[in-house]
């Protein structure tokens, strides 16, 4: 059976299709959901995309925690379903606290699109689980406030627990070491920066290094099928 995967739409997000055509493209089934809609249909695994939802008003993603849709994928995930936050996705997950740390102002106040080499630091998530640990991959990065921060606690509670999973290998906002993603203790959610969605397909990315992020998932939930 095809997992399908829902795909969010806040007032704002840009990059909706393009997820969509990534699950698409891994051999998932793309389904819409609206953010003012509590219901989420029966899918196997979230993404909340990347954009400027409610026009990064307040702060980025600070509005759409309170969308009635996140309400239930909160509760989803708690009991185990995968969400994967990108850019927009991943402040929306930080302000909702179902990832800790905050997104900030990048370091040097500019704005940043470029493709940008990361490196994967564990493959034990329901997101990673098709790269090998220490895979480098070329993912594009497109954000203002993208540089990741917490206090020093946080920081070295996730690199005890393996939770930092992507690191930027040239970072391009200030992000505290180097972090581009972080996952949750279950590591069912996991955020990032980077935009796996525009490295999807040779002729218009950077690489297909993206592909793998989604195939993870999928691999992940057939897995847990045939359990």
């Amino acid at each position: 059976m095809t997992a399908r995967i829902g795909i969010v739409t806040f007032p704002g997000s840009l990059d909706d299709r393009d997820a969509a055509r990534a699950v698409h493209l891994a051999g998932g089934e793309p389904v819409a959901l609206w953010h003012d809609d509590a219901q989420i249909y029966g899918v196997d695994a979230v993404y909340l995309p990347g954009g400027f939802s409610y026009g990064d008003a307040l702060r980025s993603g600070a509005i759409a925690r309170f969308s009635q849709v996140m309400d239930t994928i909160k509760a989803a995930a708690a009991q185990g379903m995968p969400v994967l936050g990108v850019c927009n996705g991943f402040q929306v997950l930080c302000e909702s606290h179902m990832l800790p740390g905050a997104l900030t102002r990048n370091a040097h106040l500019r704005y940043r699109s470029r493709p940008q080499r990361l490196r994967v630091e564990t493959g034990r998530t329901a997101w990673t689980n098709a790269f090998p640990d220490g895979a480098e991959v070329l993912i594009p990065v497109k954000h203002g406030e993208g540089r990741y921060v917490a206090d020093e606690a946080t920081l070295d509670e996730l690199e005890a627990a393996g939770r930092v999973v992507f690191r930027y290998l040239d970072n391009p906002n200030g992000s505290m070491r180097d972090i581009a993603g972080v996952s949750n203790e279950a590591g069912n959610v996991v955020g990032l920066m980077p935009h796996p969605e525009h490295a999807v397909e040779a002729l218009i990315g950077p690489s297909t290094d993206g592909l793998g992020v989604v195939a993870s998932v999928l691999a992940h939930l057939s897995e847990g099928a045939a359990r």
